[in-house]
């Protein structure tokens, strides 16, 4: 087999699809239609990114090995899979009480602080950290909890069950979905043990994102809907962690609407997460999610772009009150915003300035977005335009972005 990036989406298609499953069949489990498989494996015609994480699911594979970002079985480097066997370990072993040789485990104020290193590198999209601060906090919390009892009992829960969940979300971001599953349903019974309705909430955020990357969209709209009817505050009287969640579950099911291209229930969820963020007024930080002003506005830009809505997306990007968003905003959570914002530049014809906004992300995040669909469609489409351009930031940027 040629290598695999300068295949083309249509021949990694095929490649994946493999002889036991036909064009057909492949439609069917997808649920898209054969008329569109067809014309993705004869490259005809551009694939939505909907389109892509449904055959990316059906395929057994990630959206950036279709689109030539990854090889098949090699799109971790070294250290990559390194920390995510250590991570897998840690989850595994601690909810199973396998913590033999830990005689002195680290007290609370300890371990919530490794907590928020884990989170913090997660943000910074440091796994080799995420996994190293992650595991200590699981298996030594998990030895602490067991004997625990009363308040400090339902301290060590709630850490415990933040920490499962960025081991979750770290999982889901290299489409590791069974262990991000396992590590979510450890949170989940902790979060239920210490009776916390906002962790408890939270969790189903992240549930709705691994119901998303697996293309199980219905159900990412579903989960996020349900914890939010659960939790769904009187504007007038919630607290700040209420809105926190339930703003972040609102956005959770305006994503998913928006990929479903549900334009209406989209706006719909978007408006209750400006609420929510307009009643808290600043940016909250709680259990490692950020929710208010900044997420509400960014987020909205992604999803305008899903529902093809590129120049409202943009006018809501080029707003004088988002110039100086980023400064403000993690490393992840700025470089998704810019990749949409360079998915909504390329479809409005301004390619050049797509290609800048490229540029900045692979410089600011070289490994994360080795790991991102995007990089791909959005190459692809500048291709058209000029290939020698996006052969160009490829080198620079160090991803395989078209064959």
């Amino acid at each position: 087999m040629s290598n695999w990036a300068d295949l083309t989406t249509g021949e990694r298609i095929k490649h994946l699809r493999g002889s036991d499953l036909t064009q057909q069949g492949l439609a069917e489990v997808s649920g898209l239609s054969y008329a569109l498989v067809q014309k993705a494996e004869q490259n005809r015609g551009e694939l939505s990114v909907g389109s892509l994480l449904k055959l990316a699911a059906a395929l057994t594979t990630d959206v950036s090995v279709i689109l030539g970002q990854q090889a098949p079985r090699r799109g971790m480097d070294r250290g990559d899979r390194a920390a995510l066997r250590l991570l897998s370990d840690a989850v595994h072993e601690s909810a199973l009480g396998e913590w033999e040789g830990i005689d002195d485990p680290s007290g609370v104020e300890d371990l919530r602080k490794a907590r928020d290193l884990a989170w913090a590198a997660y943000w910074a999209s440091d796994t080799s950290k995420v996994s190293s601060y992650a595991s200590k906090v699981l298996m030594e919390g998990q030895v602490r909890y067991a004997s625990a009892t009363g308040a400090e009992r339902r301290q060590l829960g709630l850490i415990l069950a933040s920490t499962y969940r960025v081991a979750a979300s770290c999982s889901n971001g290299f489409g590791q979905r069974d262990l991000a599953l396992s590590a979510l349903t450890s949170a989940k019974y902790l979060a239920k043990e210490a009776d916390d309705p906002v962790m408890a909430a939270l969790l189903e955020s992240t549930l709705s994102w691994i119901y998303l990357r697996g293309a199980k969209l219905p159900r990412a709209v579903t989960v996020a809907e349900r914890a939010a009817l659960a939790i769904e505050p009187s504007f007038s009287k919630a607290s700040r962690p209420e809105l926190v969640a339930y703003g972040r579950l609102m956005v959770s099911a305006a994503v998913a609407a928006s990929r479903r291209e549900d334009e209406s229930a989209a706006d719909n969820y978007l408006s209750q997460a400006h609420a929510a963020a307009a009643r808290l007024g600043t940016d909250e930080k709680l259990y490692g999610t950020s929710f208010g002003p900044t997420a509400a506005k960014t987020e909205a830009v992604g999803i305008h772009v899903a529902l093809k809505n590129y120049s409202r997306a943009l006018k809501l990007a080029n707003h004088e009150d988002m110039k100086t968003v980023g400064k403000t905003m993690s490393k992840v959570a700025r470089n998704r915003y810019k990749l949409d914002v360079a998915l909504a530049q390329c479809a409005t014809g301004l390619h050049d300035a797509a290609g800048d906004t490229l540029i900045e992300v692979g410089l600011d995040a070289p490994e994360w977005v080795k790991h991102q669909a995007l990089p791909g469609v959005i190459g692809a489409r500048i291709a058209k335009v000029s290939t020698a351009r996006v052969r160009s930031i490829s080198e620079l940027i160090g991803v395989p972005l078209i064959a």
